[in-house]
């Protein structure tokens, strides 16, 4: 059913990019859409978007998974609407070919928006060397996916999020950024403090062939960029929101095949700190940033749970622990206290 006390429940498109007459994104109007260059029916629920999109200087694209009754829509009618955000491959599409979101019978009354991003984009507007510019992550979301799906997608005013990897970063950082834009948000496997290892994500990004000192700048000299991004920096806009953390600690987990992980080039230094039995440093780091954050939550006295658990940087892990986070997410949706 839409959801019919959408507009007095938490922040509309509009407001969450103003506070107080002030942009979060800085002096420029808070009234950017970004433009539909076509729409594509997928399957009987499934609507791909593809954007024009300023602030990723290209194309964009988002999915829709659809509710019940959507298409015989009124004007004014919105959903309850969980944000999907896609890690660092950027690859939106993860979401129904491996976490398979469309088989969730929990979903059938919530509109899904899974919008993808640019190759290792980290939900960042990147810093450029200091020229700034595209690709602007954070603003795409913000100002061009969020308030085209409440304006012409029906989406609601109650929405949670998740991510994995990358995307449970921006998930977080969204969150503690805009208090109240999110009532529930959860991060599979991310890095969620990554000025505690700063190379660790250059190194990945250099394998990916993208400039990762164009992200956040030289961790010495950009450190206070580096620092504004960090989840963990933030904590204190966490506070009031029912938080869920997942990781893998890099050990083979029950889900994982027989095929080891790509060692990434950079990275020796916590190869030889790790334990002999840790086969993805990649997730031991995430495990270590994920236990740092939720400390931090608990001695704010934050809502946060938190699972630390045998297993590696794949998404499969993912499809599991969303499925874990999901009374929590549907609980803020539905306007009830969290399980």
């Amino acid at each position: 059913m839409p959801d019919t006390h959408a507009r007095r429940t938490v922040l509309t498109g509009a407001a969450l990019l103003t506070a107080g007459g002030t942009s979060l994104l800085g002096a420029a109007p808070a009234r950017a859409v970004g433009r539909v260059l076509a729409e594509r029916r997928v399957d009987e629920r499934l609507i791909e978007l593809t954007l024009d999109s300023p602030a990723l200087g290209g194309p964009g694209r988002v999915a829709l998974l659809t509710p019940r009754g959507w298409e015989r829509r009124e004007p004014g009618d919105r959903w309850p609407t969980l944000y999907l955000l896609a890690g660092g491959d950027g690859d939106h599409t993860t979401w129904t070919t491996m976490f398979r979101v469309q088989e969730l019978a929990e979903l059938l009354d919530v509109l899904v928006v899974m919008p993808g991003m640019p190759l290792f984009g980290f939900w960042t507007d990147w810093w450029n060397h200091g020229r700034q510019g595209p690709p602007r992550v954070r603003t795409y979301f913000l100002r061009e996916v969020v308030p085209l799906v409440e304006r012409d997608y029906g989406a609601g005013t109650r929405r949670a999020a998740a991510g994995e990897s990358q995307g449970g970063f921006g998930a977080l950082g969204f969150t503690a950024r805009i208090p109240g834009l999110f009532g529930a948000v959860a991060a599979f496997g991310a890095p969620v403090h990554p000025v505690r290892h700063p190379e660790m994500w250059l190194s990945g990004a250099k394998f990916v062939g993208v400039d990762g000192y164009a992200v956040f700048g030289d961790p010495w000299e950009q450190w206070k960029v580096w620092l504004d991004w960090d989840p963990f920096h933030h904590a204190e806009g966490l506070r009031r929101t029912p938080v869920y953390l997942a990781s893998g600690d890099g050990t083979p987990g029950p889900l994982d095949g027989a095929e080891p992980e790509p060692h990434i080039p950079g990275t020796e230094k916590w190869v030889a700190l790790a334990d002999d039995d840790v086969v993805s440093v990649t997730e031991a780091v995430c495990a270590e940033e994920t236990r740092m954050l939720s400390a931090r939550l608990r001695s704010l006295k934050a809502p946060v749970t938190t699972h630390i658990y045998p297993g590696t940087h794949t998404g499969t892990y993912g499809y599991r622990e969303l499925r874990h986070a999901l009374p929590m997410l549907l609980a803020a949706l539905r306007g009830r206290p969290c399980p």
